[in-house]
């Protein structure tokens, strides 16, 4: 039986070595984008959640108590303040009377520039209802 040195056979075989710098170069470009939209959308997350906090204290707060549509738009103007939410206004949050009580709405859109003249565009959209 003949063994063959394989090294002999493909002499480029041993300097193989997985990934190349090109590679790696670009995976790095991609992870720092991922990243870099992260920190540039992390803000805007988190005035959406002091808003869904809001919105929840409001509703636990207010429900069963007979509020009226003026004690829910201070209730949401003093948690607004003491949050900072500085995105939406209590103007811009709609209350609506309903059978069970009042519906409490927002929708509002918040835009972040990424790079150059890309931005972007979020969405949300919250409801809730205070029962008397």
């Amino acid at each position: 039986m003949h063994h063959v040195d394989t090294l002999n056979r493909y002499p480029f075989a041993a300097r193989q070595s997985g990934r190349t710098f090109l590679g790696l170069l670009i995976i790095f470009l991609l992870v720092g984008l991922v990243m870099f939209a992260g920190l540039r959308l992390f803000p805007v997350y988190m005035e959406d959640m002091k808003i869904r906090a809001t919105f929840d204290g409001v509703q636990e707060e207010l429900s069963g108590e007979g509020a009226n549509k003026r004690q829910i738009q201070e209730a949401i103007l003093k948690r607004f303040d003491v949050d900072s939410v500085r995105i939406i206004h209590v103007r811009d949050v709609e209350v609506k009377k309903v059978e069970t009580g009042y519906e409490v709405s927002v929708a509002y859109s918040n835009s972040v520039p990424f790079i150059a003249n890309i931005n972007f565009a979020v969405d949300f959209n919250h409801r809730m209802t205070v029962v008397r």
